[in-house]
């Protein structure tokens, strides 16, 4: 069987590698060792980048018709349990804003054309699956495992063996790992940076009716155990499929130890949930129980020759923030775009390359920010309610009927609680880590101007057309409709967006594009469109040249030859 892509792992990952290749007309085979999606609920936040991805390809109304509206997962909370008798349970700690919801959904919505959602794997592969197979019968394979490879002078060639045993060669150009190292990043002896293996998680998927108890709107609630320090640190998950306090079902992580009897046995793992909860005689279904060790690690090399590793395969991040999973859909968007654009002839293979230099410090960036996520969460009980491990178990209820007391010094310890436990917007307010990735090299010509200054707790994005940038949001008048300027990026093309006085730029993209065939539009946008005005970064007779992965590649702050723009992108393209 010949192809042109191979697709190994049928995650997050594979699955939208799947799709994007699919709406650029680029031919592949997807196979999955394992016999249909995930089992666990696993990754289920879905931040705004990915978000705007899913918009660009037709895919956000559907996965936001199954996933938590904004106002059921805007909040998280610190609480000491969910209920019971003491004078301490269930009793609020702290309660913020986040992904969007409650006060930060102005700020959020102004710098993006699509909110974030909830929904979890479980949920969200199936839909995946079904809209990869859509565009490709036939060729996405569960129950299919890659066995072996080898790479020839133009194309590689695999051997894949089915789950009855039975095997079959495939030939194909490229190989996209989407497999989370488990298959090609070991045969390839795939070095990694950073820490693996540096905590263990326990997780259990169960099905309980908490609404009696739960927040309504509350995504992560942390437990601080006001006379248990083993059942602090806890952190519960909605995961549906009815949202807010009705969700049916839900995940508990915890940290175990090699010999906790909660890792493995049915009893233990029920009065784990019992006692964090303080529902000692809650009805609980279990549905998986699953350990595992999170890792923080990214590869030296995302590209090995034909070989491209992506998602897990190519970075393992610490569940924090929910950047492994968007990480891993937006190396795909990356990638896929590069391919095309080689495959038709548009492109040298140097722009394959430029995957790398440009997704592996993304893949370090998030690393390093998840890393940071899971040290400040360690930190925070300690810090802010002055429960740390040198604290005597007979000392804790002191600090607690402290916090909760209606006096000044009560006031005090919670105002400086406040402060302490605000430093968790790393995680849960980072509009900058979800939407400001920036390349610094790769398929773009730099103009010389400095980057704006990152805030350093990541709450705050700063949008610009500077080279290299994701292309900001503004809402325009564009062919009598009001779109997002990312609206006008289409997979796969080119997007030269002018300003009112911009004519000779879209003229010289025409005739670029009827000289040479390569995919490029124009949008010229009016005096009108004030939003896009105070974003654009160049004059009225400027123009802002856009990569199909939405991400600016060039920009003239004022007016140019034809001779620029084919200069521009022979040098964006590595033509």
């Amino acid at each position: 069987m010949d192809t042109t892509v191979l697709i190994v792992g049928a995650g997050g990952c594979g699955l939208t590698a799947s799709i994007f290749l699919s709406e650029l007309g680029i031919d592949h085979l997807l196979v999955e060792q394992r016999p249909d999606t995930a089992r666990l609920p696993k990754a289920h936040y879905l931040n705004h980048r990915t978000m705007e991805i899913f918009r660009q390809f037709g895919l956000a109304e559907e996965i936001q018709a199954v996933g938590a509206p904004l106002e059921k997962f805007g909040k998280v909370c610190w609480q000491t349990t969910l209920a019971g008798k003491g004078p301490f349970d269930g009793r609020v700690i702290y309660e913020m804003d986040a992904f969007g919801g409650g006060d930060l959904r102005e700020t959020w919505s102004a710098a993006s054309p699509v909110a974030a959602t909830n929904v979890p794997q479980i949920r969200s592969e199936p839909l995946l699956r079904t809209a990869a197979e859509l565009r490709a019968p036939g060729r996405i394979r569960y129950g299919h495992e890659l066995v072996e490879w080898a790479e020839r002078d133009d194309h590689l060639v695999a051997t894949i063996r089915t789950a009855a045993g039975e095997t079959t060669t495939v030939t194909a150009k490229y190989l996209i790992a989407a497999d989370g190292g488990r298959t090609v990043g070991t045969t390839l002896g795939v070095r990694y940076d950073g820490w693996p293996r540096f905590h263990h998680v326990t997780t259990v998927h169960f099905t309980a009716d908490l609404s009696r108890w739960q927040r309504d709107g509350a995504l992560l609630t942390y437990f601080v155990n006001p006379k248990r320090p083993d059942l602090s640190g806890a952190t519960l998950v909605e995961m549906g499929p009815t949202w807010g306090k009705f969700s049916e079902e839900w995940g508990l992580h915890f940290t175990t130890g090699e010999d906790d009897p909660a890792r493995s046995q049915r009893d233990a793992v029920l009065a784990r949930i019992r006692d964090t909860l303080g529902i000692p005689d809650l009805r609980v279904r279990l549905h998986k129980v699953s350990n595992w060790t999170v890792d923080a690690v990214n590869a030296q090399r995302y590209r090995h020759g034909r070989v491209f590793l992506a998602g897990d395969a190519a970075h393992k991040l610490p569940p924090a923030a929910g950047l492994g999973l968007n990480t891993a859909i937006q190396d795909a968007h990356n990638l896929a775009w590069k391919i095309a654009a080689v495959e038709r002839g548009h492109a040298g293979d140097g722009l394959l390359d430029s995957y790398e230099h440009e997704r592996r410090p993304i893949g370090r960036r998030n690393l390093d920010w998840a890393v940071g996520i899971i040290a400040n969460s360690e930190l925070v009980s300690e810090a802010a309610l002055g429960l740390g491990p040198h604290v005597p178990h007979w000392m804790r209820p002191t600090f607690f009927n402290t916090y909760f007391e209606d006096s000044a010094r009560g006031r005090t310890a919670r105002a400086r609680a406040a402060e302490v436990l605000d430093t968790h917007r790393i995680d849960c307010q980072a509009l900058d880590i979800e939407i400001g990735a920036a390349y610094e090299r790769g398929a773009l010509v730099p103009d010389g101007t400095p980057a704006p200054e990152p805030d350093p707790m990541g709450d705050k994005h700063i949008p610009t057309t500077r080279p290299g940038h994701r292309l900001p949001h503004a809402w325009v008048a564009h062919e009598g409709a009001r779109r997002s300027t990312l609206d006008l990026v289409a997979a796969g093309e080119f997007t030269l967006i002018t300003g009112p006085a911009g004519r000779p730029w879209a003229e010289a993209a025409r005739r670029l594009r009827d000289r040479t065939g390569v995919p490029l539009r124009s949008a010229e946008l009016g005096p009108g469109d004030t939003e896009w005005s105070r974003v654009c970064g160049i004059a009225e007779d400027g123009a802002v040249l856009v990569r199909p992965d939405q991400h600016v590649a060039w920009r003239s702050a004022g007016p140019g030859a034809d001779s620029d723009l084919d200069r521009t992108l022979r040098q964006i393209t590595f033509c």
